[in-house]
């Protein structure tokens, strides 16, 4: 005998259109995870924004001062980084996704690099750095190269990578009732996805790719890759842990905490990204729930390939029947969504489903077969987009 799973519960979901530098809809000590990407300073993209708050900015820009610009951008931004310290609560997770930039001003190229710059007024802070990840962005260009070509010494290294800064405030996070060990297990990763997420390099995520009605407001957001913000969410807290993020943007930290059953608010100083927003919070369904077979059906594939390798396998997955590697996992569910329901202007409440996914897997399978949703009869009738909404 075992457990059932704890049944499942709605998650709530809220967008403030408002200046993150004072969350006053977030208490002191309530959020468990924030995951962020802030506009980056020293991109010219976001000059307008960053010289809006300070007209300094332009002058020193303009002039030529780029040192003194990026660290009014920076002044900027640390209010919010003062903010995240007081609303996380002690051992909680604190993840910046930031890449540096280089630029040109009065004939002067240099690199700024904000990921040291806000590493270290993080620190200042009070917060922990943890190991921290670089991510490889792919790249369509042919020819990788600035300055002057193949003529040393003034060619210059292109940066394709950016960072994901880690920070944790205070002692590590305790779960001391048994409520809360229950959870924690139900929001087990599997074995192959703790090797690969946990690498400080990662390698294959895909970029955001561009919505032609939307497509000025993508530009105009430091988008992440869903797959990143789904990652870390399940990485670094467990089911209807409350994740924030102050710079939400086209709202992809939301739609990771809704496909990962944890709760959301997000802080928006643009009212233009709410149709967006909304529009990606309708067509989420499919997409989730995909995403979730998908995930499963990785597993399936992985297990096949360590039986065929002769793997000893002595853990199970007790909601699902099939095998994985440690114990640790056993008492996993990654739950389908069944609905989305918006209850007011930027406020979103998502059901999900009780009962594991119908799967193929039963002992001494030659092979794992794919997983079937509830109700279909076979495979997937309908495959979602393999981007986000």
């Amino acid at each position: 005998m075992f457990d059932p799973p704890i049944p499942s519960r709605p998650t709530r979901h809220e967008v403030v259109y408002a200046d993150a530098t004072r969350m006053r809809a977030v208490q002191d000590s309530s959020v468990d995870l924030i995951v962020t990407s802030p506009p980056y300073p020293m991109i010219e993209m976001w000059d307008s924004l960053f010289s809006n708050g300070d007209p300094a900015i332009g002058a020193a820009l303009k002039a030529g001062r780029g040192r003194e610009a990026f660290e009014s951008m920076h002044r900027q931004l640390d209010p919010i980084w003062k903010e995240a310290y007081r609303v996380l609560r002690p051992g909680a997770i604190l993840c910046i996704n930031i890449g540096d930039a280089t630029r040109s001003l009065a004939g002067n190229f240099e690199l700024y690099s904000s990921h040291s710059r806000i590493l270290t007024h993080c620190l200042g802070l009070g917060f922990q750095n943890l190991p921290n990840i670089i991510w490889r962005k792919t790249t369509n260009a042919p020819n990788k190269f600035m300055g002057s070509g193949m003529l040393p010494p003034g060619a210059y290294v292109t940066l394709e990578h950016e960072y994901i800064l880690i920070f944790r405030k205070g002692p590590k996070r305790s779960f001391l009732t048994q409520e809360e060990k229950r959870i924690r297990q139900e929001s087990a990763f599997f074995w192959e996805e703790r090797n690969r997420w946990f690498s400080d390099v990662w390698f294959d995520l895909v970029g955001v790719g561009q919505d032609l009605e939307f497509q000025e407001l993508r530009q105009r957001s430091a988008a992440f890759p869903f797959e990143l913000a789904y990652r870390l969410i399940n990485m670094f807290s467990v089911k209807h842990d409350l994740v924030l993020d102050p710079f939400l943007g086209t709202g992809t930290t939301m739609l990771a905490a809704m496909a990962s059953e944890r709760n959301s608010m997000g802080y928006e100083v643009d009212r233009e990204f709410h149709a967006f927003i909304a529009s990606q919070v309708r067509d989420l369904l499919p997409f989730a729930n995909s995403y979730i077979h998908d995930r499963l059906d990785r597993h399936l594939a992985f297990i096949r390939e360590s039986t065929e390798a002769g793997r000893d396998l002595n853990a199970t997955c007790i909601h699902y029947g099939f095998p994985c590697i440690s114990r640790q996992e056993k008492h996993m569910l990654i739950r389908d969504l069944l609905s989305v329901t918006e209850e007011g202007e930027g406020a979103y409440s998502v059901s999900y489903s009780d009962a594991p996914q119908t799967q193929g897997w039963s002992e001494g399978d030659a092979e794992p077969h794919r997983l079937l949703r509830p109700g279909h009869v076979s495979g997937r009738s309908q495959k979602a987009s393999s981007r986000p909404p």
